[in-house]
């Protein structure tokens, strides 16, 4: 539906990036996030969940434990697909009983299980470093991400509403 790229210069920037789409995030909004590893993928999770109003202390990437959900201004499911090798892997973890029940899903290394994210889904590639920027490129896939795309631009812009 829709594709933006913003720029970072550094993980602070990054966070705050993520805290703009955190504050607008709504229940039943997914986001799908993509990268290599270093690529910055943990430090944008931690902005939105400080942006839904959960403390950066307790976001660290689900690397181990595939899934936790944490409680702000809305319910937030967090999950790391990196260690899966396929959508059997994750059928077993409850992922999608908490994907599509109450509050937002945040998912790292979206792209590693097909089936992962729904089809009006918001997807975030955070690119490769070059000369201290890094480019995200996002893509809404339907109605409803891309109000959350269209939200999360005016928010970045200081028009809330």
């Amino acid at each position: 539906m829709g594709t933006v790229s913003f720029s970072s210069s550094s993980p602070a920037e990054t966070r705050a990036l993520g805290e703009a789409l955190g504050r607008v995030l709504q229940e039943g909004d997914f986001i799908g996030l993509v990268g290599e590893l270093g690529a910055g993928k943990t430090e944008l999770a931690r902005g939105i969940a400080r942006g839904v109003g959960i403390r950066d202390e307790d976001v660290t990437s689900p690397t181990f434990a595939i899934v936790h959900q944490h409680h702000g201004r809305i319910p937030l499911t967090h999950a790391d697909l990196y260690r899966l090798t396929g959508s059997a892997d994750l059928d077993g973890t409850g992922f999608h009983e908490l994907r599509d029940g109450p509050g937002a899903t945040l998912v790292e290394w979206v792209d590693r299980v097909p089936g992962a994210a729904p089809p009006d889904a918001l997807r975030i590639v955070l690119g490769e470093p070059a000369e201290d920027r890094r480019e995200l490129v996002v893509t809404a896939s339907g109605p409803r991400s891309g109000h959350l795309l269209e939200r999360w631009k005016d928010e970045l812009l200081g028009r809330s509403g």
